[in-house]
């Protein structure tokens, strides 16, 4: 492919589908810590956009090296992000059930090991974009990658802003929510990975 407005735009898209998980796991910390800083935000945000760059380059480099491991890796992807989502999400519901007989909320707010675990579960099928990206360039994979980043960091910011907005007005129930979401996308990441 060549440097064109079609590959800014294909990457954009690119960016804008492998995010959505990203959006949802955002918008679901926004409902877990309705306080958060912008500050705060921005680094949750960013940490999902850079293991979106970081991904789909993995993936390029295997197909320049290691295809063979790759592919067998391949049909491990939705069963780890599968088994991360579960943990978190589990644990967040778990920590909303507990807490659902208080008016206020525990706010604990997002510890960095699970903030990690989100990135990568979110993010590890775009691995496979690797394979898609597999004919660029060096720079031009590397341009996708960092265009694929700043998409799913602005959608990111969008999804922890309406996450914070509701979660004030959903107080206790926030993380049941949260909890609830995660665990969904992790069973639909399984499954469209699967089946």
């Amino acid at each position: 492919m060549e440097w064109s407005v079609l590959f800014f735009l294909n990457s954009i898209l690119l960016g804008v589908g492998l995010a959505m998980d990203a959006f949802s796991v955002s918008l679901a910390n926004g409902l877990h810590e309705p306080e958060m800083k912008t500050g705060r935000m921005s680094m949750i945000a960013g940490t999902f956009g850079g293991f979106q760059a970081l991904m789909p380059m993995l993936g390029w480099l295997c197909i320049h090296t290691i295809v063979e491991y790759f592919k067998a890796f391949e049909k491990l992807v939705p069963w780890i992000a599968l088994i991360l989502l579960l943990y978190i999400g589990g644990k967040m519901l778990l920590e909303g059930l507990r807490h659902k007989d208080t008016d206020e909320p525990e706010q604990t707010g997002l510890g960095f090991g699970a903030l990690m675990i989100q990135g990568i579960a979110t993010s590890i099928d775009a691995l496979s974009v690797g394979f898609t990206i597999a004919d660029y360039g060096f720079v031009m994979a590397l341009v996708c990658s960092l265009l694929v980043a700043a998409t799913t960091f602005v959608i990111c910011m969008a999804g922890l802003f309406l996450g914070k907005r509701f979660g004030t007005r959903f107080a206790g129930k926030a993380d049941i929510l949260g909890g609830v979401i995660l665990i969904a996308i992790g069973v639909e990441i399984f499954v469209t990975g699967v089946f």
